[in-house]
């Protein structure tokens, strides 16, 4: 026999809707045997912009070898970052 499911809450804020769900299960108010695989293929993920100082010469650096792969040094930045976090967070598993 299945479960009724709870009515999800109107909520007035995100934040509101984040702290409901770190409270509840979701189980609770969604039938998760139906549901179904869905893609967003133009969802961008949020980004913040952050400040951070470097040296000239590894900025000067970061520009050349950006320049050579014909990327901007900003995103070229962003592909070294996250490569060495994926790094870093196989390797403490």
């Amino acid at each position: 026999m299945s479960k009724k499911n709870r009515s999800i809450p109107q909520f007035k804020s995100e934040d509101e809707e984040r702290d409901f769900w770190s409270e509840n299960d979701s189980s609770d108010y969604v039938d998760w045997k139906k549901a179904q695989a869905i893609r967003f293929p133009n969802l961008k993920p949020s980004t913040k912009t952050i400040s951070v100082r470097f040296p000239e010469i590894l900025l000067d650096d970061l520009k050349i070898l950006a320049n050579k792969r014909d990327v901007p040094y900003q995103s070229l930045l962003k592909i070294f970052v996250a490569e060495r976090v994926e790094e870093e967070t196989r390797s403490e598993s």
